[in-house]
């Protein structure tokens, strides 16, 4: 069947502007410069330090809390010069960090990194800095980085203070684990979709074991999960999701779940673009109605359309708009059918009331 008439591939804009860009630097072993010596060059000698940066420190006056940091790094080594910085000092550095009461010394060390293209920070001087750092919430590896861009740093710390107390200290080890295993589990003869399964059964596990230690026997237990589906674990699923009221805030946790597993979305114009925010970024999104209505025959068209993703081991989700939720109840159904003839995974979530 040609289902090109009836579907279109969807691409709303889904990336609002930025005010910066949030990226992550790897800056284990490489070097790290930092012109000043005062209390707040030493937090940030500190947090380069423990990113793994051999750090350079430039200045003829050095804080109490600069030497302390220097003595007992977190990480990579902190080497205080007791002398003012040049432009020598700069080549072959990875990223450059000053502190500065005046802004012409900010400005001239600004114009010096640029020159030897290093990327540059100046202390509480926007004005002069290629990159920010954000407050931070550790979970290492797992690590959350929050900006405002210099408008309300109080408010960043605020959230950061609010994620600390949402996030178990427990993910830190749960992160490193997926990180050891990883390799182990390329190797470990699995298909991609069986793979894929294995790092669902992973974090779910992980969710709800926020308080225990990742050990062999979890592995050893979930590879075999993965592995003992055998042929199963080469279908898809089929995940019908009623939408409900437009408002995007009112998905379902369950809802939101199935929108990030999801390889393909079957959504109709009732379906606003805020609720396709929640997908995969590389989520296909194709839009299977018009006008808010079936067309003749086009029940049986989508319904092809799902088992035949899902037959190819893509987890779909078939998203339902509708101005209420009552509207909708008597078109989830037959979708529902044809998808449990599809794959041994389908459910129907329904959203638009609190999760």
């Amino acid at each position: 069947m040609n289902f090109s008439r009836m579907t279109c591939e969807a691409r709303p804009d889904r990336i609002r502007p930025l005010a910066t860009l949030p990226v992550f630097l790897v800056l284990g072993g490489k070097r790290a410069v930092i012109a000043g010596g005062s209390a707040a060059a030493a937090w940030k000698a500190e947090l380069l330090s423990a990113a793994g940066a051999r750090v350079d420190v430039y200045a003829e006056e050095i804080s109490i809390e600069l030497r302390a940091v220097s003595v007992d790094p977190p990480g990579g080594t902190i080497a205080v010069h007791e002398c003012a910085w040049t432009a020598d000092d700069l080549k072959g550095a990875a990223v450059a960090v000053g502190a500065f009461e005046e802004d012409a010394d900010a400005a001239a060390f600004a114009q010096a990194a640029r020159a030897a293209a290093v990327p540059v920070n100046v202390i509480d001087r926007p004005a002069f800095c290629d990159f920010t750092f954000g407050a931070i919430v550790n979970r290492s590896p797992l690590v959350i980085g929050i900006s405002t861009d210099g408008a309300a740093p109080v408010f960043a710390q605020a959230i950061r203070a609010k994620l600390e107390g949402l996030l178990p200290r427990r993910f830190a080890a749960w992160a490193a684990a997926a990180q050891s295993w990883r390799a182990a589990v390329k190797a470990s003869g699995l298909s991609y979709a069986a793979r894929r399964k294995f790092w669902q059964r992973f974090t779910a596990h992980a969710m709800r074991h926020t308080d225990g230690e990742p050990s062999q026997a979890d592995f050893d237990g979930l590879l075999a999960e993965a592995k003992g589906q055998g042929a199963a674990a080469e279908y898809g699923s089929v995940t019908v999701v009623e939408a409900g009221l437009r408002d995007a805030d009112l998905l379902t946790l369950r809802a939101v779940r199935a929108l990030q597993l999801a390889d393909v979305i079957l959504f109709d114009e009732r379906v606003s673009y805020d609720v396709l925010d929640f997908a995969r970024r590389e989520a296909r999104k194709l839009l299977v109605t018009r006008g808010g209505f079936r067309r003749s025959g086009e029940a049986d068209d989508v319904d092809a359309l799902m088992t035949g993703l899902a037959k190819k081991g893509k987890h779909v989700v078939r998203l339902m708009g509708g101005d209420s939720y009552g509207s909708l109840q008597g078109k989830a159904p037959e979708e529902t059918a044809a998808s449990s003839a599809a794959a041994p995974a389908s459910s129907a979530v329904r959203s638009g009331a609190a999760a």
